[in-house]
């Protein structure tokens, strides 16, 4: 491991590349990594840097988003099959269907979609600004894609808006239940549940905080408790076990794991950067279009 390691901060300083990895990573991946992260995060922060390479440990829409934001950079994808399962839900077909169903309603599309549906999509949204961006919108009625658990659970925060959704999902968060909710809670009174808001409404409606990624990391670093429920990808609780050891991290149930973020390995990141395989390339008009959807919300989001 270590070695492999090596071989890669070596190539990566001689090409000018930066690694960027998701939390739902195999922890490891961390040792390479310049940035690790939300999705939208480690996009912007690699758009700040000087590299020709942006090499993205994550899924294709993230490396799209990488794209967009850095159109002068070389992205690449070191497993080119790693998709998103809900990204992968809607395409620009059934995107304009859905829209077509619903005439002259605002389009919130959430970050884990294509490029292709943002650039169809009125604002972009991320799991963590979601209540903020449909708020912005002051309307009584939105479409909300491709999420329908994140739309909804942004319905009940706001009530007086009506949040349409798309099918969507995100199939290693369904696999959350309540009565796993319920078990643990019964096996560790004192730990604290904390959620996704992809995951299905009736686990969010008895957790004790519901966040992105990073707001669940960071309230397990600024609470007081000392144990914690993770009810959301294992890589999560990974690095939560590993950055704040004096506290106990219990994942909510181990097969809650996404295996396409679990795809890529050490070794497929120095594939990719010797051979600067698999780039991710957007058609510029395109790319235009989906930054727009995405500079809406980052103006909001302000």
């Amino acid at each position: 491991m270590d070695k492999i390691a090596k071989k890669i901060n070596k190539l990566k300083k001689e090409k000018n590349a930066v690694i960027l990895a998701h939390c739902y990573q195999n922890i490891e991946i961390d040792e390479v990594a310049d940035f690790v992260g939300d999705s939208l995060y480690l996009s912007q922060m690699a758009a700040k840097t000087d590299a020709d390479i942006i090499v993205f440990a994550g899924v294709y829409f993230m490396a799209q988003t990488a794209k967009i934001l850095s159109p002068d950079k070389k992205v690449l994808l070191p497993r080119l099959e790693s998709g998103c399962p809900m990204a992968d839900m809607i395409n620009l077909e059934q995107l304009r269907e859905f829209k077509l169903k619903h005439p002259s309603l605002p389009t919130v599309c959430y970050i884990n979609s294509t490029a292709e549906v943002k650039s169809e999509c009125d604002i972009c949204c991320t799991s963590s600004n979601a209540v903020k961006i449909v708020e912005s919108l002051k309307t009584d009625k939105v479409l909300f894609l491709p999420d329908t658990y994140l739309g909804k659970y942004v319905e009940a925060q706001l009530k007086d808006v009506e949040v349409i959704t798309y099918p969507g999902y995100c199939p290693t968060h369904l696999r959350i239940k309540a009565e796993d909710i319920i078990d643990m809670k019964n096996k560790y009174p004192e730990a604290k549940i904390l959620t996704h808001p992809e995951c299905h409404k009736s686990v969010t409606e008895i957790s004790d905080y519901v966040g992105s990624t990073t707001g669940i990391m960071n309230y397990a670093k600024n609470s007081s408790s000392r144990q914690f429920i993770v009810a959301t990808e294992k890589g999560v609780c990974d690095r939560l076990k590993r950055d704040l050891p004096e506290k106990e991290f219990i994942l909510i149930k181990n097969d809650v794991i996404c295996p396409n973020m679990k795809w890529h390995k050490l070794d497929d990141i120095y594939n990719a950067l010797a051979d600067e395989k698999y780039e991710i390339k957007v058609n510029k008009d395109l790319a235009q279009k989906a930054l727009g959807c995405i500079n809406k919300m980052l103006e909001v989001s302000k």
